[in-house]
């Protein structure tokens, strides 16, 4: 089954490598999307795969990268299943 989720990220998640950690966790799940900061401070991202794997993705954007402190994640169900790949997009 595919799950596809949109996040919102909250807590000190820019300047601390959590897009290229991201961007490298979902690669490696075979997973699809996006990452990107916003300009609020957060980060937002577009997960898409298999429902074990965004699951399992989704935990482990709750630690992020070493220097990240992850304070919430509001997640939502997204019907918009992204483009084949990871990508890091520009601040949006």
């Amino acid at each position: 089954m595919i799950a596809t989720r949109h996040l919102i990220i909250t807590g000190r998640v820019q300047g601390v490598g959590y897009r290229a950690w991201a961007a490298h966790a979902a690669r490696d799940m075979g997973l699809d999307g996006w990452v990107r900061n916003r300009a609020d401070g957060s980060v937002e991202a577009v997960i898409s795969g298999d429902a074990a794997k965004v699951r399992a993705f989704l935990n482990a954007c709750h630690n992020g990268p070493a220097l990240a402190r992850v304070d919430e994640i509001a997640i939502s169900d997204r019907a918009e299943v992204p483009e084949a790949g990871f990508v890091t997009r520009p601040t949006g």
